[in-house]
C-alpha cells in the first residue's frame, strides 16, 4: 500500500490499520505497531499516524494504554457496516417513558438536552418577554403569518449569515421550534410510505416524526468522528428509492459527531440531486472555527436548512426556522394549514432581545462553558469508570468538538435501559441508547449532556454513582 499517493494520508493510514485488524493479523487487546514503527513502515509523518490512531479510537476500533501505545478494541454490536432495511418506526411508548419528568430533584442532570439558562442573558431575555407581554393589550389582535415577525426574521438571517449561510427574507420561515421545521420539510418532500434516510444513531424526536408522518426510516451507520458513513449511504441510494436524507453534520444528537469538510463535499457528490434536510441546531456551539454547512456548499438549491434557538438560548422559546429555497411555497402552505399563524408575543420579544447584541456575547460564554464542562465531565467519568478493572479499556466515550452531548459505548452485554432505570432510582438523569434506533442496536450505549454540570460535591458523587451502576451491568 503506497500511503504517500493518497490524497488524505491519515485516512489511508487509518484504513491500513483497519484492514490488518479485519484480516485477523491483530486480535482484541493485541498491541498495535508504535507510532514510530508505523511512520517508518508507511513513509508518513508521526502526526499522520497519531491522527489515524485517534480517529480509530474515536470510532471504537482501538483503545490507548498510557505509556504502552494502542491496542485492538473488542468489537461491539454498534459497529455495523451496511444500512438496515427500511423500517416503520414504533418508539412512542419507550420514548414517553424516558421523557416523563422525574419525581423530585435530580442529583445528576445529564439526561435532557436543554441548554444552561442560569446566566444574565436569559434573565434579560425573560425581562424582555415580560415587557412585551404587558404591551399586548395595547396592540390589535392579528395572526403572525409566515415568514414571521419582521424584526425576528432580520435577526435570524444575521445568525444564519454568521454561520456562513447567506439568505434573504423570502427564503425563511419561522417555526414552532426545529421539530416543526423538519416536519414541514418532510411534508414538502415526501408522502406516507416513502423512505427517508437518516444517520444512525438518530435523534429520537426525528424517528418519532417519521413515525407520525407514516414514513419509513432507512438507518445509515455513522461514526462518532466522521458522521454518516458515505459508502454505506451510497449503497443505500443504489438499492432503495430514497426520497430525502435527514442529517445533522454539526454535532449530531446523540453522539456529538461532526462531519469533516471533505466528507460533506463527498456527500453532496454521491447524493446527486437528492433533496437534503440539514438540521443545524448545534452548529453555533462549535468550540473552534465552524465548518461550511451543506447549505453553504449546495449549488443546486436542494438543501433545506433547519435551525433553532433551543440549544443556544432556551428550549422553552420554541423558535426555529428553515431556509427552504424552491420548496418555500409548499412549506408556507403547510404551515398556514397547521397553525394559521405563530406566537406574536414570543417572536416580537425575542426579536427585540436579539437586537441588543447580548446573544453574541452569550453564545461565546456558553461555548467556553460547554467546552470546560465536557472536559470536566469526561475526566471525572473516565476516572470513576477506570476504578473497575473489568471495565477499563472496554468502553468508548465520544469527544465532541462542540455542543453539550456525550455518548458512551459499553460492552455488548450491557442493557442501557436497565442502567437507566437503576440511575433513576438514584436520582441520576441519563438517556438509554435504545431510543436512538429502530432495531435496538444501541442497547449498550448511553447519552449524557453536560450543559448543566456544576463544580459541586453532589455532582462528583453523582458521577461516581453513575460509574458504579454502569460497572454493575458489565460482565
Amino acid at each position: 500500500m503506497d500511503v504517500e499517493l493518497s490524497s488524505n494520508k491519515y485516512l489511508a493510514t487509518e484504513q491500513h490499520i483497519k484492514t490488518q485488524i479485519e484480516k485477523g493479523l491483530f486480535h482484541p487487546d493485541d498491541r498495535l505497531p508504535s507510532i514510530r514503527q508505523l511512520s517508518e513502515q508507511l513513509g508518513v509523518s508521526k502526526n499522520t499516524v497519531i491522527r489515524a490512531y485517534q480517529e480509530l479510537e474515536a470510532t471504537g476500533w482501538v483503545y490507548s494504554v498510557p505509556k504502552s501505545g494502542y491496542r485492538v478494541k473488542a468489537p461491539n454490536t454498534t459497529n455495523w457496516d451496511t444500512p438496515s432495511q427500511p423500517q416503520k418506526v414504533d418508539l412512542l411508548s419507550v420514548t414517553k417513558s424516558v421523557l416523563s419528568p422525574p419525581k423530585g430533584r435530580l442529583k445528576l442532570l445529564a439526561g435532557s438536552a436543554h441548554p444552561n439558562i442560569n446566566n444574565p442573558a436569559i434573565r434579560s431575555l425573560y425581562a424582555e418577554i415580560g415587557r412585551h407581554s404587558r404591551l399586548q393589550t395595547q396592540l390589535p389582535g392579528y395572526y403572525q403569518l409566515p415568514p414571521g415577525d419582521e424584526q425576528l426574521v432580520r435577526q435570524l438571517l444575521k445568525i444564519t449569515h454568521d454561520l456562513g449561510v447567506p439568505a434573504g427574507s423570502k427564503e425563511i420561515a419561522i417555526t414552532h421550534g426545529a421539530q416543526q421545521a423538519i416536519s414541514l420539510a418532510l411534508r414538502a418532500l415526501t408522502k406516507p410510505g416513502d423512505i427517508v434516510a437518516v444517520e444512525s444513531p438518530c435523534y429520537f424526536g426525528n424517528l418519532l416524526l417519521l413515525e407520525s408522518l407514516g414514513l419509513q426510516a432507512l438507518e445509515i451507520p455513522s461514526s462518532v468522528s466522521h458522521g454518516i458513513d458515505i459508502p454505506s449511504l451510497q449503497s443505500a441510494l443504489d438499492k432503495w428509492q430514497v426520497k430525502t436524507l435527514l442529517l445533522t453534520p454539526n454535532f449530531t444528537n446523540p453522539t456529538g459527531s461532526r462531519m469533516p469538510l471533505a466528507n460533506r463535499e463527498l456527500l453532496l457528490e454521491v447524493t446527486g440531486s437528492l433533496p437534503l434536510i440539514e438540521d443545524d441546531v448545534f452548529g453555533s456551539l462549535a468550540f473552534d472555527r465552524p465548518i461550511a454547512s451543506l447549505k453553504e456548499l449546495d449549488n443546486q438549491d436542494r438543501v433545506i436548512y433547519v435551525n433553532s434557538l433551543s440549544k443556544t438560548l432556551d428550549s422553552r422559546l420554541r423558535i426555529g426556522w428553515l431556509l427552504s429555497g424552491r420548496y418555500q411555497p409548499l412549506v408556507e402552505k403547510y404551515q398556514l394549514c397547521d397553525n394559521m399563524g405563530s406566537s406574536n408575543l414570543m417572536q416580537s420579544a425575542v426579536g427585540q432581545f436579539l437586537t441588543t447584541g447580548k446573544y453574541r456575547s452569550h453564545l461565546s460564554k456558553m461555548k467556553r462553558l460547554y467546552q470546560t464542562n465536557q472536559k470536566q465531565f469526561q475526566s471525572l467519568l473516565i476516572q470513576a469508570l477506570d476504578n473497575y478493572p473489568h471495565l477499563k479499556g472496554r468502553y468508548h466515550l465520544s469527544k465532541p468538538e462542540g455542543s453539550f452531548l456525550n455518548w458512551i459505548t459499553l460492552p455488548e452485554s450491557v442493557d442501557s435501559y436497565a442502567v437507566y432505570q437503576d440511575c433513576l432510582k438514584h436520582k441520576l438523569g441519563i438517556l438509554p441508547g435504545t431510543v436512538f434506533g429502530t432495531n435496538d442496536q444501541y442497547r449498550n450505549c448511553l447519552r449524557f449532556t453536560v450543559a448543566n454540570i456544576e463544580e459541586s460535591k453532589e455532582w462528583k458523587e453523582g458521577i461516581v454513582t453513575l460509574a458504579k451502576l454502569i460497572a454493575k451491568h458489565v460482565h
